[in-house]
């Protein structure tokens, strides 16, 4: 007796998703295999904003690192100063 009356209280959030599973079952095994490897897909997929921010800073570091050398050995040397004079 305590069966029927569980059933009875029900709310209707409970019987709407009843009702989405049961729709879900009339869709073929290789469907829903397929949607739910794309749902994986899309949530563990990096993106593209994540990207480029790692392609920028890595961009900032090698250009920081060029000036640096530039700026470290750029010596300009006059091999033969006596020529300018003339």
């Amino acid at each position: 007796m305590g069966r029927k009356d569980a059933s009875a209280s029900k709310t209707p959030i409970d019987n709407y998703r009843k009702q989405i599973g049961k729709q879900d079952y009339k869709k073929t095994k290789s469907v829903l295999k397929a949607t739910r490897l794309k749902a994986e897909a899309k949530k563990t997929a990096p993106g593209i904003k994540d990207v480029t921010l790692i392609v920028v800073a890595i961009l900032v570091l090698l250009v920081a690192v060029y000036g640096f050398f530039y700026l470290k050995f750029n010596t300009e040397v006059d091999l033969d100063p006596e020529l300018d004079k003339n």
